[in-house]
């Protein structure tokens, strides 16, 4: 076992973020190099490295002989699965999936009430002074209580979604890969997440978004971007919601198909949408 772990940081992280880090263990050798391109890194450096973390910046194998392990400041790494280090044996890749998921499941919880209230509207009357003559109908809130809220992708951030949506009274369905084994391996801080989906009415398998998808009030979207996720939600499946309900985008641009959800918006096939990620951004 060597003396030191080389460690490689290619974001700006603050002093006293870098201090918690060494508290970790004496071993750790950090060297942190704010680089946007792997040019950027003097190869020395590369050479030694043994742990990565970065955002995007992945150099070629030969750069690297000492790496062992790659952790990334995202939970989504769609843009570097096609790299070479990637699809190494020796090599340990990790993401942050799950270390984000309370922030991001209470963002889903806002982004609902918002919807169901129509706050965005009712905002915006507010800051012209009016008060419209239909305001009771117009702003007739779609409570979470009794409401079934579907989850597409029951991963760290569905689950955390799910935990909080309990206490509102709403009926949980989501969708899962594998619906055989709905607990959750994976990381989750200690009292968050759903890890026997204890709070899920019921799983759907992949296949079956069209038939969880008709049935619900709010529509959520967590699916990692992948090839076999793009434009998974196209005119079919937002055809098969209820005009009364809403879709929440916070997965990756390109799962969603961006012009079947403004058509269908436009035509007023829902009742409206809050995104968090787009096509480009």
């Amino acid at each position: 076992m060597s003396e030191t772990i080389q460690i490689l940081i290619t974001l700006p992280f603050t002093d006293d973020l870098l201090a918690k880090i060494q508290t970790v263990s004496p071993r750790l050798q950090l060297n942190l190099v704010r680089a946007h391109k792997v040019e950027e890194v003097p190869n020395e450096d590369w050479r030694r490295t043994e742990v990565l973390y970065t955002n995007r910046v992945l150099p070629n194998p030969e750069l690297v002989p000492n790496l062992r392990w790659i952790q990334f400041h995202w939970a989504g790494v769609d843009h570097v699965m096609e790299h070479p280090l990637l699809h190494m044996k020796e090599v340990e890749a990790t993401t942050l999936s799950g270390a984000a998921a309370s922030q991001v499941a209470e963002y889903a919880v806002m982004m609902l009430l918002s919807l169901g209230r129509r706050m965005a509207e009712m905002m915006s009357c507010q800051r012209k002074g009016e008060w419209p003559k239909d305001r009771w109908e117009r702003f007739s809130p779609r409570e979470l209580r009794d409401s079934t809220v579907g989850i597409l992708g029951y991963g760290s951030v569905g689950r955390q979604i799910a935990r909080l949506l309990f206490p509102f009274g709403a009926i949980v369905l989501a969708t899962k890969r594998d619906v055989m084994h709905p607990e959750d391996k994976d990381y989750m801080p200690p009292g968050m997440g759903d890890q026997n989906a204890d709070y899920v009415y019921r799983l759907y398998p992949s296949q079956a978004v069209r038939s969880m998808m008709k049935e619900c009030d709010f529509i959520v979207n967590t699916l990692p971007l992948t090839p076999q996720n793009r434009n998974l939600i196209g005119v079919e499946e937002l055809g098969v919601m209820k005009p009364t309900a809403y879709f929440l985008d916070l997965s990756r641009g390109g799962v969603v198909n961006q012009n079947a959800l403004i058509t269908a918006l436009r035509e007023h096939k829902i009742a409206g949408a809050a995104l968090d990620v787009f096509p480009e951004e």
